[in-house]
């Protein structure tokens, strides 16, 4: 039985109440954000929350919860359960005004929803799929304009999931005119030479957290990282493919639709940075 938290209260899973007005049940209306646990402690809480605050501004939403009071809630619902790896989901919607309707609620009169439960996931640095890599699907993007907000909007990204699993892969790659976007809950890197090329920034894509790290140690130890828009072709011909996530950390990517990269097997890069990104962030951690 887990302990999560509603509102102010920490309390039993099988407890916890939301209004059926809720906007968030109701109209997707709501952010969210994902931060790792290792060894007990946060990966990357800073940038969650700079992210989360972002993403409240962008949609006009008003933030329930301090920074420190946020941190405290994270620590506490880790203490409480137990939990030395997995994930915390934090949720944050409109809330509940009284009753359905398309405009905004006035919010000074409507109090934001907040949410927050752990997941257990023991072995989550150490995953059986980051030592042999994963295959992808390249599915079209119809998703939304506005992909660098980070809302529960996720009905697409959970069938492009579906569609992965359906033809035996692991993952899908979202295409749009020709380009690589994204991955349906990660960022998309692909290895030409020791060129490291990721999409650019924009909202055409989430600004991922550990994107920003990776990349940030990747030019810290001297790989070339080039931003840039890059297509789906060029893909299925490089000589390596990764994902990054909070949940993933940095996980390498051996086949792209019928296209197998190299010999099959994780190259060089991808299990570096990996490694560089575990052991930097566990020594930042909080």
């Amino acid at each position: 039985m887990r302990t999560v938290y509603l509102n102010g209260e920490y309390m039993p899973e099988t407890e916890a109440r939301v209004s059926v007005f809720d906007r968030g049940f109701l109209m997707a209306d709501g952010v969210y954000e994902v931060t790792s646990v290792l060894g007990g402690r946060l990966i990357d809480f800073d940038g969650h929350t700079v992210r989360l605050q972002r993403s409240l501004d962008e949609l006009e939403m008003r933030s329930p919860i301090s920074r420190e009071d946020l941190l405290e809630v994270h620590r506490e619902l880790v203490r409480v359960n137990e939990i030395d790896e997995g994930m915390i989901y934090l949720q944050i919607t409109r809330g509940a005004p009284g009753d359905r309707d398309f405009v905004f609620p006035d919010p000074e009169t409507t109090a934001p929803t907040i949410v927050l439960f752990t997941q257990n996931k023991p072995g989550l640095a150490d995953s059986p799929a980051a030592k042999k890599g994963i295959k992808v699907i390249s599915i079209d993007d119809i998703r939304w304009g506005r992909r660098d907000i980070k809302t529960v909007q996720l009905l697409y990204p959970s069938m492009g999931k579906m569609m992965a699993k359906k033809a035996g892969a692991d993952d899908a790659w979202m295409i749009e005119d020709g380009f690589v976007t994204e991955g349906t809950s990660n960022n998309a890197y692909i290895v030409k030479g020791n060129k490291i090329i990721t999409r650019a920034l924009s909202n055409d894509i989430l600004h991922g957290i550990t994107r920003a790290a990776v990349l940030r140690f990747a030019r810290e130890a001297q790989m070339e990282v080039e931003e840039r828009s890059f297509t789906l072709e060029e893909a299925r011909t490089a000589d390596e493919a990764f994902v990054t996530s909070a949940s993933t950390f940095v996980m390498p990517v051996v086949q792209i639709d019928d296209a197998v990269l190299g010999d099959g097997t994780p190259g060089r890069v991808a299990p570096r940075l990996r490694e560089i990104y575990l052991e930097e962030s566990v020594r930042a951690a909080v």
